[in-house]
């Protein structure tokens, strides 16, 4: 397991730095949260298909992969990676629907852990869902540039 350097706090965001420096973590403690606990993760993932399964057709394909990420990342099935994971869904949910992936640029990264943390700890997604809705608008602009409308 690495070791982690504990850093400083960025406008209620904890970031850690792994020891040998290379990476910076963000990392969220699972009480606070409310994430899944280990035994849970099971139940949790399949109410998570259930849930995605009755309620796909039902949402706006953009809101749909804002609610997949936020879901999946909140079970936080794995040691590492669900961030990563949470994010290739949300983007597979995109692509399906005929959207380009959202990237979440460098600037706007403290913007997307707010966001997540205030849709976890206060149910409010409006902030999550404004700021991916935003994301995948500027996706479209290489495209709109290649074919050259403005």
């Amino acid at each position: 397991m690495s070791k982690y350097i504990k850093s400083k706090k960025y406008d209620g965001v904890q970031h850690y730095i792994k020891a040998d420096g290379t990476k910076s973590y963000y990392v969220r403690y699972k009480d606070e949260y409310g994430m899944a606990q280990a035994i849970d993760v099971a139940i949790k993932m399949q109410e998570f298909i259930e849930w995605y399964k009755k309620e796909h057709k039902n949402i706006h394909p953009v809101e749909l992969a804002a609610r997949v990420h936020v879901y999946f990342v909140g079970i936080h099935p794995f040691i590492d990676g669900n961030g990563r994971t949470s994010r290739l869904l949300m983007n597979l949910e995109l692509i399906k629907h005929g959207y380009p992936p959202a990237i979440i640029k460098v600037e706007d990264r403290l913007q997307y852990y707010k966001a997540l943390d205030t849709a976890h700890t206060t149910q409010n997604y409006e902030p999550f869902f404004e700021l991916i809705s935003k994301v995948v608008q500027e996706s479209f602009e290489p495209y709109f540039y290649v074919l050259g409308i403005d």
